[in-house]
């Protein structure tokens, strides 16, 4: 079974597709040759550009960068653990949690407190007569 992919014809500057089928054999060896040659150039385009980069010390500088955040970052945190750490040890942390528990608490009985006053006060209301008075 024949292929039915394409290549780029790029001899005139222009592009166009044309079926494997179609191309003659020397069409194939042209449009190899092109590929190679734009890899080539590809290549020594990339080549050029690191170089400049490099040169330029901004490698160096990122480097650095990422250097002084991530030492930031590692005395942040030894120092987000030393202030939990001695909170921990004055009882601050366990203080919050229980505190934190008793309005929990006081919240649940408020709440109970609500639903029985509400239930209390909907059973002692009377509903209002449906009937309607005319005026004579």
């Amino acid at each position: 079974m024949m292929s039915t992919s394409t290549a780029d014809n790029t001899t005139s500057g222009t592009t166009a597709k044309t079926s494997i089928r179609e191309m003659t054999p020397e069409q194939t060896a042209e449009a190899i040759r092109n590929i190679a040659k734009r890899i080539r150039e590809e290549s020594a385009r990339m080549k050029e550009t690191v170089k400049i980069i490099r040169q330029s010390g901004a490698i160096e500088e990122l480097t650095e960068a990422v250097k002084e955040a991530t030492l930031a970052a590692r005395d942040s945190a030894k120092e987000i653990n030393g202030v939990a750490t001695e909170l921990k040890q004055r009882g601050v942390i366990r203080d919050t949690i229980n505190a934190g528990e008793e309005i929990g608490a006081t919240a649940k009985e408020t709440a109970q407190t609500v639903r029985e006053t509400v239930k209390r006060n909907q059973a002692s209301t009377v509903e209002p007569s449906t009937e309607r008075t005319t005026p004579a």
